[in-house]
């Protein structure tokens, strides 16, 4: 899903409008405070959290059932709409992709096609789990799809720190050039660099897609919102040829 960038020109550079870098944990990059947690428990699928030995089940009635809605960064402060809008698909994916590289920031895109399906798929399962390689074991990373949105924080931050737990990435789609040009972009925040670094968040950004686009993969992700007795976390490891042991 995500493509290769290109050498951007300086042509190319007069589209993109300046961006800010956020490096703070109490700034977000919706122009708003950071998002945190907040506190309709129930929703949350806690059979699993409690079953599956991804750490101490101590303080889960804690646990949040989301983040605050967030407020997104319009695309036209980012883009010059307008003057894109005559570009090709091609030029246009390229300026988004190359103009993000090596900022803090993921620049992607997707068939609007895709998107819809996402889109369609995260309205009754919303929340997922990865397990993101680090060495010869790997972190779990807790998803939350509040579209136009998709969240990334550790599972253990979120277990331990309740409703103050902030996202390590915040994703945003955007759908202005879903008509016309058959794509949405896609937009990804690192909000803590010290949590993730960019080909992290690139790896979840597309793993996670893959989880709710793929068929035989999003009926784990059915599972652990709506059969949460029958979800098991190996399953995901396998169907990312990780470990399981």
């Amino acid at each position: 899903m995500l493509r290769q960038a290109k050498t951007i020109t300086s042509r190319a550079r007069s589209l993109i409008r300046p961006l800010p870098i956020f490096c703070s944990s109490q700034e977000a990059p919706f122009g708003g405070p950071s998002p945190l947690l907040n506190h309709r428990s129930q929703d949350i699928p806690h059979d699993f959290l409690r079953r599956v030995s991804l750490g101490s089940s101590r303080g889960l009635s804690r646990f949040a059932s989301g983040f605050t809605p967030l407020k997104p960064k319009p695309l036209d402060s980012i883009i010059d709409v307008e003057r894109v809008m005559t570009r090709s698909l091609e030029d246009l994916v390229s300026i988004w992709d190359d103009y993000h590289l090596g900022r803090g920031h993921i620049g992607a895109s997707m068939k609007a096609k895709s998107f819809y399906l996402l889109e369609q798929r995260a309205g009754p399962c919303r929340f997922f789990v990865l397990p993101l390689r680090r060495g010869s074991g790997y972190n779990t990373m807790f998803v939350q799809v509040q579209m136009p949105h998709m969240l990334f924080t550790g599972l253990e931050d979120y277990k331990a720190r309740g409703t103050q737990a902030s996202p390590y990435l915040t994703v945003t789609y955007y759908k202005e050039f879903a008509d016309t040009k058959d794509v949405v972009l896609v937009r990804g925040d690192i909000v803590f660099t010290s949590k993730l670094d960019d080909e992290e968040a690139k790896w979840l950004i597309q793993t996670a897609q893959s989880f709710y686009l793929n068929d035989t993969r999003y009926n784990l992700v059915e599972r652990f919102n709506k059969m949460t007795h029958d979800f098991e976390f190996k399953d995901v490891l396998q169907a990312l040829d990780m470990p399981t042991g």
